[in-house]
């Protein structure tokens, strides 16, 4: 009775992670396939800053998305997590913001502006975060070598 309580317990855990693992991978497909449609429409227009903000901020959210994707299918298969995989995801984050606050920021602001100074101290904690998660990558790698 025990053991068929902890099998069906499995099964249902296997069910869930299987089910998300689809609409994540329903979710990139759709976000990459309106990023195209898009970045068409933007390319009829001449608004090409605007198909490489989109293609930018889109593809990078989809590279997260096929992290997860895979850190979800990995802990399934193996029923062990591991930290590297979510240390990835953050720096796709943190860097795609970057590039997408840099490129915003191009069109949209003078010096003069007081929103700029946000702009600056939000890259610059952003930075902060990328070299943090780096370490944290790089000392991971180091303590499964040993």
């Amino acid at each position: 009775m025990k053991r068929d309580a902890y099998r069906f317990l499995q099964l249902t855990e296997t069910v869930i992670y299987l089910f998300a693992g689809f609409l994540i991978a329903g979710g990139a497909a759709v976000l990459l396939l309106s990023t195209l449609v898009e970045g068409v429409h933007h390319l009829m227009r001449g608004d090409y800053g605007e198909v490489a903000l989109g293609l930018l901020d889109r593809v990078l959210l989809a590279l997260m998305l096929a992290e997860i994707l895979y850190t979800l299918l990995r802990f399934a298969k193996e029923g062990t997590l591991e930290a590297t995989p979510f240390l990835v995801i953050g720096l796709i984050a943190a860097i795609r913001r970057i590039l997408v606050l840099t490129a915003e920021a191009v069109e949209k602001f003078d010096l003069a502006d007081p929103a700029f100074m946000a702009v600056l101290a939000e890259l610059g904690l952003l930075s902060l975060m990328v070299v943090a998660l780096a370490l944290a990558m790089r000392l991971t790698k180091s303590e499964a070598g040993r």
